[in-house]
């Protein structure tokens, strides 16, 4: 596995890493323990060194779960997580007041079973407090040895200007995909700018550029993608034509649709991480074959063209959520 580097204060990841989200929230019933624990282990043991949770995942048995999976070669891995939200749970509202987000920090050390959080986010934009609030705070955590790397998730350009001047930023993490390019309006060139690295989450469009899903597909009651307008079962059937030029494309190349997305995303920027998620290890390591899917201009120019023939229907989050996200 290559690495790459996020921020200008060098921290190395592997190209790919693991979104630990799905094996505890949001897509169905939590994977059980010992598989979870497996599955991240295989990661490493296949080259990711990258591995990202949040408290509000589950809440709080994510990172209890990524602490018990790491802990045999904690060293050798960087542990991303997220504060923000107001007793680590979403439908409580935001909250990134300086002494939350200390408690928030103490208590993911603990259930991460580690002296440091190597990248730690803040999840979401919080109007009520001023972003160089939230960074001098985690700028002080980082002074204390707690925090190695101050990030930030689904920020806009000028709250990601005024934080890094602050404390400068290594990462914005945000969603990005063939089927979510919207980053590249506004905020890429201001992270090419300032030297801060990318980490996309739902870089498999939340599993639908894998092929895996069409209009038919129905989801446990608990999967977040029923209250997602793009999976809809009339977008799913409208959208179905991104994911046939994929199918195209991939076979073209002896790949699956999963590895063209993930191999896209690589291509576009250097200092650009996906971080797919999965609960199965034969899609974990097709997922991790992208790095060696090679995308000449020639592929770039083609899967651009193609595209451009493609309207992708229905918004990525229902109105309440969108509205946490700050641009």
């Amino acid at each position: 596995m290559q690495t790459r580097t996020l921020g200008r204060n060098g921290l190395q990841v592997s190209a790919i890493g693991l979104g630990c989200m799905g094996l505890s929230h949001g897509y169905g019933p939590a994977t059980e323990k010992g598989d979870g624990i497996r599955l991240i282990r295989a990661a490493y043991e296949r080259g990711v060194t990258f591995f990202d949770s949040a408290e509000v995942y589950g809440p709080f048995v994510n990172e209890e779960l990524l602490g018990e999976a790491v802990a045999p070669f904690r060293d050798q891995v960087v542990i991303a997580t997220k504060f923000g939200f107001a007793d680590g749970v979403v439908s409580q509202g935001l909250d990134s007041r300086p002494a939350h987000i200390r408690a928030v920090a103490e208590a993911s050390l603990k259930r991460l079973k580690t002296d440091r959080i190597d990248l730690f986010y803040q999840h979401r934009v919080d109007p009520n407090v001023p972003i160089e609030d939230v960074a001098g705070t985690v700028r002080d955590l980082i002074a204390e040895g707690k925090v190695g790397h101050f990030g930030l998730s689904e920020a806009g350009a000028q709250t990601i200007r005024r934080a890094h001047t602050v404390q400068p930023v290594a990462a914005l993490q945000s969603e990005y995909s063939l089927w979510w390019r919207e980053p590249e309006q506004s905020v890429l060139p201001v992270l090419e700018e300032l030297g801060i690295g990318f980490v996309p989450f739902s870089p498999l469009g939340r599993g639908f550029l894998t092929g895996a899903i069409d209009a038919n597909t129905t989801f446990d009651k608990s999967d977040f993608r029923n209250v997602v307008p793009r999976f809809s079962a009339e977008n799913r059937q409208a959208n179905a034509g991104l994911v046939e030029v994929l199918g195209a494309l991939a076979a073209a190349k002896g790949v699956s649709r999963a590895q063209i997305a993930i191999a896209w995303l690589l291509a576009q920027k250097p200092w650009i991480v996906p971080i797919p998620g999965t609960t199965k290890l034969h899609r974990l390591e097709e997922n991790i074959g992208a790095a060696g899917v090679v995308l000449t201009p020639t592929d770039l120019t083609a899967i651009e063209q193609a595209l451009q023939t493609i309207a992708i229907v229905g918004e990525r989050y229902p109105a309440h959520l969108q509205q946490r996200v700050d641009r």
